[in-house]
């Protein structure tokens, strides 16, 4: 797709984005929500398909990947672009995201985005939407990055596996520019810094995925 040129507000927006993880302190009740959490029995799809529908054909309600999440999806309010959930079992759609052909999943590491660190390449990812309609995705690349400056809103990043540096604007094309795919966005806490890095996971449609493969044997 043709990149799409951002603004300086727009920028500072998704500069906001990227940091905004490190708002918010760990407390007691956090904790025990996520380890009521981990004592639920896993739903099979079925039963987190229909428990997600709300007629909606037009929302993503619901993204499941089998025995490592299953989540709800919840929006963004219209003129609020750095909300993020503070639900422990939710996943907060990135309004943004989805202009530049993205589907944004964003949770904080502490609550639901922990289940992220899970994904590996190769696991299937279902988008379901309101109406029921699923979407099928698989996960094609891990990337991983320290925020160098990690409370402002337009610190660059360094590649963990290429030590590049990225702007804060190449960040953003590089994970969520895209003509269809799925990015799960979260933080990486190192040395009690909550916010010292980003963990992105990216989803490809499954079709897309199996081409690449067959090319690839």
């Amino acid at each position: 797709m043709a990149l799409k040129k951002l603004t300086s507000r727009t920028i500072f927006i998704i500069g906001i984005l990227l940091a905004l993880f490190a708002s918010v302190v760990l407390n007691p009740s956090t904790v025990l929500a996520m380890e009521l959490a981990e004592a639920t029995v896993f739903p099979t799809f079925s039963e987190f398909s229909t428990s997600v529908q709300d007629g909606r054909a037009d929302l993503v309600r619901g993204v499941y990947v089998s025995n490592v999440l299953a989540l709800p999806i919840v929006q963004q309010p219209y003129g609020h672009g750095s909300f993020l959930s503070e639900e422990p079992e939710a996943i907060t759609q990135f309004r943004m995201a989805s202009r530049y052909g993205t589907t944004g999943l964003l949770a904080h590491n502490y609550l639901a985005g922990a289940s992220f660190f899970d994904l590996k390449v190769g696991d299937e990812v279902r988008l379901v939407y309101g109406d029921g309609k699923v979407e099928i995705f698989v996960v094609y690349e891990i990337l991983r990055y320290q925020a160098l400056q990690p409370h402002s809103t337009y610190s660059s990043f360094r590649d963990l596996d290429t030590d590049k540096v990225l702007s804060v604007e190449q960040t953003f094309k590089r994970v969520f520019f895209s003509d269809g795919n799925v990015t799960f966005q979260t933080c990486i806490e190192k040395d009690g810094e909550l916010s010292w890095g980003r963990l992105f996971v990216i989803a490809i449609p499954k079709a897309e995925y199996e081409s690449l493969a067959w090319l690839n044997d």
